[in-house]
């Protein structure tokens, strides 16, 4: 990898990380206002960011292992039908309980 495309990939990087809305609205807005009402948000906060780190990192290797599964257009309809599967038992559970 040459030094230009490591600079693009490393700019990218930073531009996906902190122009993203979802890293202020999740990070502050959710876990600072769920994080101060907990009676120990130090343990709160450490909690979430050893979640984070876990998630994260547990999503880079996954995709790499299954890359080789998710080649194939056939995975990809079974991964759609489960996800189908799930949002419309939330959406169920969700109309029930209202």
């Amino acid at each position: 990898m040459s030094s230009e495309s490591a600079r693009t990939v490393a700019l990218t990087c930073l531009a996906l990380t902190w122009l993203n809305p979802h890293v202020y609205l999740d990070t502050v807005v959710l876990l600072g206002t769920v994080g101060a009402a907990q009676a120990a948000p130090w343990i709160f906060a450490a909690g979430a960011m050893t979640g984070s780190v876990v998630w994260f990192t547990s999503l880079g290797y996954g995709a790499r292992l299954l890359s080789g599964v998710l080649a194939r257009p056939g995975a990809w309809r079974v991964l759609d039908g489960i996800i189908a599967v799930v949002m419309a038992a939330l959406a169920v559970s969700l109309i029930v309980g209202a």
